[in-house]
């Protein structure tokens, strides 16, 4: 574990049995992050421009982007404790404000760059949601402090959010948000009701069901669900007491918290699945906006457990460095993590965990007992249909696996060519415990078609349906294997794969259609390292004919060198590839082999016993087909 590079209060056992956090330590985590982060600000305040490698927005953005991502943080902690600023952050902030809107989209020491659209360097437009969310927050403490002309130019900076064209996903919330501001302010008019209808009419579209929105038009199913497209609305809701908007948008974010309270590990770890990871401990936004607002399923002893659990997480692992500035990466730095629109400053959208500050020092969500979080009970198995997604827990480690039938990450208008492959949408399985390997190296939970030495990838997911019963689960999906040398596709090439899951055992099932002569099929398991707490396995059962073990030198956000398992066998037309997996940090786990007791394959069915019960797992194709019975 790494030392947290700032003074934390001393732990509390008794009312946080789980881990010693109580609300001081959120309070005396967000001041270590700010005093870090402003030592980077310009003289006139305007810009924090915190070190290491630019953006593709460039260094001004990104100077921007470290006001407005740490003004949330500042934001939450004074509103949380009802406009007490004992270490006088909004007077930084205020001042920047002034000379960052002064003469905006001036090229000098400390001017705003200009609102424009998302084609034309348009990470401002993300960070006006932040400065506008910020503003509303601390309203009688900055904003009503502030003399008319700066409040004037200050508004002019925010419309240009209004006025230009934000990316067809979450984007059109951060209009959404400057127009709720300036309503809240007096200053609404038709321009901020189109942009906030707007955004309200494109939730409908987006929204699939089951507590998960799609972000934008494909299949985009991660964690900007809980940190952007239910954050943004409940929050709204819940500043302005809009109780139509808080009853729609809250039943959501209550279902949503059923499912993704589940995605965090019994470590704290939330699930490394998606874009944008470098957010971190962001991931408990949606537990504490829930608490917050009172749209939850979870007691207040086991948000505060999640919330509490993952900002804990990241910090003992050296996610802030010895300057007490969040890194770009998981734990510590990790470029493979990263997109090529983070910045130095973009690790602060982090400041959206804080949301939890909100609620004040007497609210449940901080006295009431810490309790474990559902990873730490029984053993678990969800599916979600909606979204392609197949959760499955254990409690022997506190393990979490997502199993990926459903969420690609590809725009409806892209089409499929092996470079918008996404090794963090693109594979079968992620975890808490494990990340996906890089570009470069071996796949990880991933079939491949080798054709002529050209090993496939995986872009667009088709699902074809999930389900669950008592203690097992299954998700289904298609996909057309894409090459990044030699033709793109092959006429007729397709694989289908099921996932069935019971306790910690994974029973993979594909059927690769339309295979040229020549090809080969390769399976691999989960990238571990050496020095994990965790073990990786792999099993043929049926069509597979050799196993081996291969590396990834550049390892995965969790271990710098990894080794994962693989199968192999020649293929040709159509063949079914039936294999048994496993991720557990149990010491010494029973072999694989030990836990089917018979595998039957007849044409396109497949029938697997297991040996602990007996019970019998039936996968079908044409029509799919997936039952589990005790004999």
């Amino acid at each position: 574990m790494s030392p947290i590079p700032f003074p934390l209060p001393s732990e509390d056992r008794t009312t946080s049995p789980h881990t010693g956090w109580t609300r001081a330590h959120w309070e005396a985590t967000a001041d270590g992050l700010l005093d870090a982060a402003w030592k980077w600000a310009t003289p006139g305040r305007a810009l924090l421009d915190l070190p290491g490698r630019p953006s593709r927005s460039g260094v001004r953005s990104d100077g921007l982007e470290g006001y407005a991502r740490t003004f949330l943080t500042a934001a939450f902690r004074v509103a949380g404790a009802e406009g007490k600023d004992p270490h006088n952050w909004l007077e930084r902030y205020a001042d920047g404000l002034t000379a960052g809107t002064r003469t905006a989209g001036r090229d000098d020491a400390e001017s705003w760059p200009l609102i424009l659209d998302h084609t034309v360097f348009g990470q401002p437009m993300v960070e006006s949601a932040s400065v506008a969310i910020g503003l509303r927050l601390t309203r009688p403490w900055l904003w009503d402090r502030l003399d008319g002309a700066t409040q004037d130019r200050a508004e002019e900076w925010l419309r240009g959010a209004l006025r230009h064209t934000p990316a067809p996903n979450n984007w059109y919330l951060f209009p959404f948000s400057v127009a709720g501001f300036l309503e809240s302010v007096g200053r609404g008019d038709a321009e901020t009701g189109r942009a906030r209808q707007r955004a309200l009419d494109l939730l409908e579209v987006w929204y699939r069901g089951e507590g998960w929105y799609a972000d934008g038009d494909g299949r985009a199913f991660d964690h900007y669900n809980g940190w952007a497209l239910h954050l943004y609305p409940v929050l709204d809701a819940y500043l302005s007491g809009d109780e139509e908007l808080s009853a729609l948008y809250g039943a959501r974010l209550s279902e949503h918290l059923e499912s993704f309270s589940l995605m965090f590990g019994a470590d704290g770890a939330p699930m490394h699945f998606g874009r944008s990871l470098s957010y971190r401990f962001a991931a408990g936004a949606a537990v504490g906006m829930g608490a917050v607002s009172g749209h939850t399923p979870l007691a207040p002893g086991v948000s505060r457990r999640l919330v509490s659990g993952s900002l804990r997480y990241f910090l003992e692992r050296g996610s802030v460095g010895a300057d007490g500035l969040l890194s770009l990466g998981w734990h510590g730095p990790h470029d493979a993590t990263l997109q090529v629109y983070s910045g130095p400053s973009s690790p602060y959208w982090a400041s959206k965990a804080f949301v939890a500050l909100l609620a004040p020092a007497e609210h449940p969500l901080w006295t009431a007992r810490e309790e474990p979080t559902p990873s730490e009970g029984p053993d678990r198995v969800l599916s979600l249909p909606s979204p392609g997604l197949l959760v499955q827990s254990t409690r022997a480690d506190g393990v979490v696996r997502l199993h990926n039938h459903g969420s690609d990450h590809v725009r409806p208008h892209e089409g499929e060519t092996a470079d918008v492959a996404d090794p963090l949408y693109a594979r079968l399985a992620y975890s808490t415990a494990t990340g996906p390997t890089a570009d470069a190296n071996t796949a990880d939970n991933h079939l491949s078609v080798r054709v002529g030495g050209s090993r496939s990838t995986r872009v667009r997911i088709h699902p074809l349906g999930a389900g669950h019963g008592d203690g097992w689960g299954w998700a289904a999906s298609w996909h057309t294997p894409v090459f990044p040398e030699g033709p793109p596709t092959w006429p007729g090439l397709r694989v289908e794969s099921v996932t069935v899951v019971r306790g910690r055992y994974e029973l993979r099932v594909h059927r690769v259609l339309g295979a040229p002569a020549g090809s080969r099929a390769e399976e691999t398991g989960w990238a571990t390292g050496q020095q994990d707490a965790v073990s990786s396995a792999l099993h043929g059962l049926h069509g597979w004919a050799e196993l081996e073990d291969v590396r990834a030198p550049q390892g995965t956000a969790f271990t710098r060198w990894a080794v994962l398992p693989r199968l192999g066998a020649d293929v040709e037309g159509t063949e079914l590839l039936v294999a048994l997996a496993s991720l557990t940090a149990e010491e010494q786990p029973a072999p694989l082999p030990t836990a089917v007791s018979g595998v039957n394959v007849d044409g396109d069915t497949v029938e697997v016993a297991w040996a602990d019960d007996g019970s019998m797992t039936r996968v079908g194709f044409a029509p799919l087909e997936v039952t589990h019975r005790l004999r």
